[in-house]
């Protein structure tokens, strides 16, 4: 997951897990700020409320500015600045997607999305109902069966991988149903094939979608079931480019290397060192991928899951850096694959040791 410029290496008296918790990768970025000198160029205690045109400029000429308004939370004051170009950086994984189910909003008993879930004790012997067994409905589940009276998995379908199967043919309280068709105020759960069961929780394990309230540019940029557009390659509007961009939309990628990438080609076009295709080019080749997309029967919220290295080789020749290191593509792989057959022990290192080898040996520092 490492930057280019700042891997991801162990350091004395920090989680040392292939897979480390939150806190590791927190203290990781943080290390990261320090390095860079970041840090002094960070507002904190500051949200932005609203970012619309200029007055005195035409939206779509190419001295677009930007009027950014903002609160500082500390002494509570409003900030109104102008400036030349917006970077929209604000993640995907806080605005919370939830499932339309009949009588959900009636249901008296406790529901939740996983965004809240932190450990398993408070749902000590209830009868949980999770939804979504994808990552998060996955791991949520393996914790929540050592000590939930029962945990009944909700998923599209039955066709589960080989991983998951062994876990739930494991675990006596563990249940798998197709989705829910309703909830009652008596706490019953009734599932689309008939069967009933009275639960005391529901976590929504259901992902996440886009939301954008600040920006105020009348429709241009919009969110439509997830999907974000137009956005030329996942990164630019192209009736706002290069004024306006987002970065850290793209799902199933390498995260920080791909974000890496995206800010780069923003600082090139921005300081004129690189240059876009025209409008009407950016905008065809937007709707050519939409219309792939579509004719593919690919939902719109996963339109930005990329989940292949070629379109990530593609987007680096556009940025001109070099593309994935092999060793990140088959570290990747190896995990992937390894999940899918082993989901509870793949997050154990010994089956890609040899691996590691590769990075370690090209990025560990060397003496002076």
């Amino acid at each position: 997951m490492g930057f280019t410029d700042f891997p991801f290496f162990v350091k004395e008296g920090r989680d040392a897990r292939r897979f480390p918790g939150h806190r590791e990768l927190l203290l990781y970025l943080q290390d990261f700020c320090e390095c860079f000198g970041l840090r002094e160029m960070i507002r904190f205690y500051t949200r932005v409320e609203n970012v619309k045109f200029f007055e005195s400029t035409d939206p779509f000429s190419e001295d677009l500015r930007w009027v950014v308004r903002s609160i500082d939370y500390k002494n509570e004051k409003v900030v109104e600045e102008v400036f030349d170009a917006v970077v929209v950086a604000t993640g995907h994984y806080s605005h919370l997607r939830l499932p339309t189910i009949q009588g959900k909003d009636g249901w008296r008993k406790k529901h939740l999305h996983s965004h809240i879930y932190r450990v398993p004790e408070p749902f000590r012997n209830e009868v949980v109902v999770v939804v979504g067994i994808a990552n998060s409905g996955q791991d949520i589940a393996m914790e929540l069966v050592e000590v939930a009276k029962e945990v009944h998995l909700s998923a599209k379908s039955v066709d589960i991988c080989e991983g998951l199967s062994k876990v739930i043919s494991k675990h006596d309280n563990l249940y798998l149903h197709l989705e829910i068709d309703s909830l009652h105020e008596d706490g019953r759960v009734v599932f689309v094939d008939g069967s009933c069961i009275a639960a005391d929780t529901i976590i929504y394990c259901t992902g996440y979608t886009c939301s954008f309230p600040f920006l105020d540019i009348g429709g241009i940029v919009a969110v439509d079931d997830g999907r974000v557009g137009p956005l030329y390659e996942h990164t630019f509007p192209p009736l706002l480019a290069p004024s306006l961009s987002f970065v850290g939309i793209p799902k199933k990628v390498i995260a920080f290397p791909f974000f890496e990438w995206q800010a780069k080609w923003i600082a090139q076009l921005l300081s004129g060192k690189k240059s876009l295709p025209s409008r009407a080019d950016m905008m065809r080749s937007v709707e050519e991928f939409y219309e792939l997309k579509d004719h593919a029967g690919v939902p719109k919220r996963n339109t930005h899951d990329i989940g292949n290295f070629e379109y990530c080789e593609k987007y680096a020749d556009l940025v001109g850096v070099p593309h994935l290191e092999e060793w990140r593509k088959e570290l990747c792989m190896a995990a992937i694959k390894k999940s899918e057959v082993d989901l509870e022990t793949y997050r154990e290192y010994s089956y890609d040791r040899e691996l590691l080898q590769v990075p370690h040996h090209y990025l560990s520092p060397k003496p002076l």
